[in-house]
């Protein structure tokens, strides 16, 4: 099987126009806040060990048990992340590449190769998810494209949900298309079409760069200048599945 092939299926890029008209004319009725899109909101969500809006999670549990009865332990690792939880993580690294001797500049370039700016992950939406399986043998590093590969332990259950995921409403965000920009491919990050393509459109509403850059305890800050952060919209934010661009 071609490696291509095997780590993402081709996008269907007809998968959005085949929705019928009801599926958009509810979706675009559906309101989002700005602390919602943000990762700034109180949101009511609902999982074992994850977080989930509701009708993600019920959607998630579906395709797990149908996964699970072909020995498919599918397994949420990360889910919703809150803002200051990204900025935990997006400032841990800014601090770790620049001990190193990174420039600030390369720092974010080598954060965003796999890592969000705070106030723009998907995972604020309650709708993506990063998942493995659990049955399988567990490799020092979980999120590694390698162990989606052919030859690595997550391969089985890659295999399945090429198959059958978009089945449940959950589509791969980043995917191997080398004309794509932005983030690196991510075999594990999936996303819950129908909530998440109405929060993208909302999200493109919003001034994201004004929330960046008037947080002060923002490590990196300094060096997200507007038009950086106009070309990472354009490559991390919509580059991205066709299928789950509104």
């Amino acid at each position: 099987m071609n490696r291509r092939n095997f780590i993402t299926k081709s996008v269907a890029t007809t998968a959005v126009s085949l929705l019928p008209l009801s599926f958009w004319s509810t979706l675009w009725l559906q309101e989002f806040t700005l602390d919602e899109l943000t990762g700034k909101a109180n949101l009511s969500l609902y999982g074992e060990g994850y977080q989930l809006r509701e009708e993600v999670n019920k959607a998630f549990s579906k395709m797990q048990a149908e996964a699970k009865k072909e020995g498919i332990h599918i397994q949420i690792v990360s889910a919703y992340r809150s803002y200051e939880r990204q900025k935990q993580i997006f400032n841990a690294k800014f601090s770790r590449y620049t001990k190193r001797g990174l420039s600030g500049t390369d720092a974010v370039k080598k954060i965003i190769e796999y890592s969000t700016i705070p106030g723009t992950s998907r995972h604020h939406w309650g709708t993506d998810i990063d998942i493995i399986d659990a049955k399988a043998k567990q490799p020092k590093n979980v999120l590694m494209p390698r162990n989606y590969d052919e030859d690595g332990p997550y391969c089985e259950m890659k295999m399945w949900l090429n198959e059958h995921s978009e089945k449940f409403g959950f589509y791969i965000v980043y995917t191997n298309n080398p004309k794509r920009k932005g983030f690196h491919p991510e075999p594990w990050h999936f996303s819950y079409q129908k909530t998440s393509l109405a929060m993208l459109k909302a999200y493109q509403d919003i001034d994201f760069q004004k929330i960046i850059t008037q947080d002060t305890d923002l490590k990196g800050r300094a060096f997200l200048s507007e038009s950086f952060l106009e070309t990472y919209k354009q490559e991390h934010i919509l580059d991205i599945n066709p299928a789950l661009l509104p």
